[in-house]
């Protein structure tokens, strides 16, 4: 199963609606990195409101996922973010550094078209 990126202007807008498994956490990434790369999105806003908890495998993954993102060029803002996966996220020590948090998928793109000036 494929999660949905949408484009929208210069930014792109993920949100995760389901529990993922190893497979979809790993084609997201390539997804989500090769659409970055076609369409030079200056931004990405990834929505984690359905994502109740997370196990370490997916928490890694994500962690990829900001870092690689950050790479291409792409500033990134999660919104969302649930307290289990919170908890997860700083207890594996994934790196959210450069990652800019906001509570919904609204004040998220709001905080990316402040942050790139728009």
């Amino acid at each position: 199963m494929r999660i949905p990126i949408l484009k929208l202007y210069d930014y792109l807008l993920v949100s995760i609606q389901w529990e993922l498994d190893d497979a979809t956490a790993l084609g997201f990434q390539e997804d989500l990195l090769q659409k970055i790369h076609e369409t030079s999105a200056s931004g990405v806003v990834i929505d984690l409101t359905s994502i109740d908890f997370i196990d370490s495998f997916i928490a890694k993954v994500l962690g990829d996922v900001f870092s690689m993102s950050k790479l291409m060029g792409a500033k990134v803002v999660i919104t969302g973010i649930q307290p289990a996966v919170a908890i997860t996220l700083i207890e594996l020590g994934v790196s959210l550094e450069g990652v800019m948090t906001a509570l919904d998928l609204e004040k998220g793109l709001e905080k990316l078209q402040q942050e790139l000036g728009d």
